[in-house]
């Protein structure tokens, strides 16, 4: 039996419930960030300074040119010209570098036309079989072909364009573009 004289503990006390508010323990947006205007302020200003660094620092070709001279010749029994080029190069880089590469480009009657520069081989044989090609030329100028240091070099290219000669004289613009090795296209317009 049960002795009458053990009492049984008495009850919990039931707990008190507190209010506890997860969000004013951990704060608010409000309470821990900047001001939205400050932040603003702030990332236009990094926006801005690298935006001028960007503009300051971008990369420029190290070498300018100019067209000198344009001699167009049409091929008989063809809408064909062939095109001999004299142009300037000037490097104001301090270190030589090499053409890559020549092409040349025309806008006749609004379509854009383009030819690479042709070999010496071949630009030898053109001056043969038509004369007044050769009328200006200087060296000619190749792929390969050295500018040195704060030098300049200037020479004559051969270009064939689909065109007649006439619509070739009525053009818009002659475009030259000299890619040397590890250096920017340089852009030559007439």
């Amino acid at each position: 039996m049960a002795d009458p004289s053990v009492t049984p503990p008495p009850p919990p006390a039931p707990e008190q419930s507190q209010d506890f508010d997860i969000a004013e323990e951990y704060g608010t947006a409000r309470k821990n960030l900047p001001p939205a205007g400050v932040v603003a302020i702030c990332v236009a200003v990094v926006v801005a300074v690298v935006g001028l660094y960007a503009f300051t620092h971008r990369a420029k070709p190290h070498s300018t040119g100019s067209i000198d001279d344009v001699v167009v010749v049409p091929v008989p029994g063809q809408d064909m010209v062939l095109v001999a080029i004299n142009i300037s190069i000037e490097s104001q880089e301090d270190k030589s570098s090499r053409i890559k590469s020549i092409q040349v480009s025309a806008d006749v009657n609004g379509n854009k036309l383009s030819d690479d520069a042709v070999p010496a081989v071949d630009a030898q044989r053109y001056f043969t079989a038509f004369p007044d090609l050769k009328q200006h030329t200087l060296n000619l100028l190749t792929i390969g072909t050295r500018i040195n240091p704060n030098g300049k070099v200037i020479g004559t290219l051969v270009a064939s364009f689909s065109v007649k000669p006439e619509d070739f004289a009525a053009r818009k613009s002659l475009t030259v573009t000299i890619t040397p090795y590890d250096e920017l296209p340089v852009v030559i317009t007439k």
